[in-house]
């Protein structure tokens, strides 16, 4: 084999970094992991879930009535979306510590009185334009800026908040645009269309994810940037990329909290950003990047929200549900560090 038909991470090996089978550099990769442990892990979550629906049962009796498995899916659904975005940033060897605080600052900004009064179409411009932007802050700090993600996105999470409550006078703003307002309580089916706004945004994700160049970039990148770049990818430029469909993410789950508290606000948002990352570690996808499945961190979010629900239900105080939230992360870091090992 000539030296100009070597394969991306054997050319890294001779440049003095050693090839490792993990590394990935294009959808090879991916497509192995995913096929042979990937989706074992899922079953196990839904195995979870599966036991947590038996505890369910047996500790409150309207667990399983519909009104409550549609309230713990409308309790995920927000959620639920930034976790998509966060799903890409941390496979793709990333954090983003901002998107609670982006996306109340993008509620903010699209329930102040003069973008309510151009309605519903603006409204949703504007949050969906301060998501965006605010991920490409983000993401352009981080790839040309060379400043480390946990910085740029603490910085970023804390001017968010700032903003917003310049903005909004540390006030929460009432929306008054019945379009946007009627999001939460329409139904299709007896089904909030917060839900299928969700499952909408985990269907274009996982497509985007796992049947696009864009995606199989995201898994080399994470995977191994040294290699993904000498294979001809722009690592600077998808790095960025990838925090503005964060920031996309962020954008929608704002019009979708403000549909659902009908306000715009500054406390929006409080700790969002770790249930995201928690969720996406659950689902298997590793800190380190390369590694992981949207399907997974999905499944994450509902193992969480479904614990919430089981507490409230059974008057459970809320400092044994984060003592809880905490156990299970430490959990699933542990499991992860073993299944790599193997």
């Amino acid at each position: 084999m000539t030296r100009a038909n070597v394969p991306p991470a054997k050319e890294t090996a001779r440049a003095g970094h050693p090839a490792d089978p993990d590394d990935v550099a294009g959808p090879t990769r991916p497509g192995r992991f995913s096929v042979s442990r990937l989706p074992r892990h899922n079953l196990g979550l839904v195995g979870v879930l599966a036991a947590l629906g038996v505890i369910g049962v047996l500790t409150a009796p309207t667990f399983l009535s519909a009104g409550n498995l549609l309230t713990i899916l409308t309790s995920a659904s927000i959620i639920g979306v930034l976790t998509v975005g966060a799903t890409f940033v941390i496979i793709g060897g990333g954090i983003d510590l901002s998107v609670g605080k982006v996306m109340a600052l993008a509620s903010v900004w699209a329930t102040t009185v003069a973008t309510q009064s151009y309605g519903p179409v603006v409204m949703v411009f504007c949050a969906l334009v301060v998501g965006v932007g605010a991920g490409l802050v983000n993401g352009l700090l981080i790839s040309y800026g060379r400043i480390v993600p946990f910085i740029v996105t603490l910085a970023m999470l804390i001017s968010a908040q700032g903003l917003a409550e310049r903005i909004s006078g540390k006030r929460s703003q009432i929306v008054t645009d019945p379009v946007i307002a009627g999001i939460a309580s329409t139904r299709l089916l007896g089904i909030p269309l917060l839900v299928y706004i969700f499952a909408v945004v985990v269907a274009l994700g996982w497509v985007l994810l796992n049947r696009t160049t864009f995606g199989r970039r995201t898994f080399a990148i994470g995977g191994n940037p040294e290699a993904a770049r000498l294979a001809g990818i722009d690592v600077r430029r998808h790095t960025a990329a990838l925090y503005a469909v964060s920031g996309l993410c962020c954008g929608i789950a704002a019009i979708m909290i403000a549909s659902l508290t009908t306000t715009g606000s500054s406390t929006h948002g409080t700790l969002y950003e770790l249930d995201a990352i928690a969720a996406v570690i659950i689902g298997g996808t590793l800190l380190s990047g390369g590694r992981g499945t949207l399907i997974g961190s999905i499944l994450g979010v509902l193992v969480f929200t479904t614990i919430t629900n089981l507490f409230v239900l059974n008057n459970l105080e809320t400092e044994v549900q984060n003592i809880a939230k905490g156990a299970i992360i430490v959990a699933a870091v542990l499991v992860q560090r073993r299944t790599r090992a193997t």
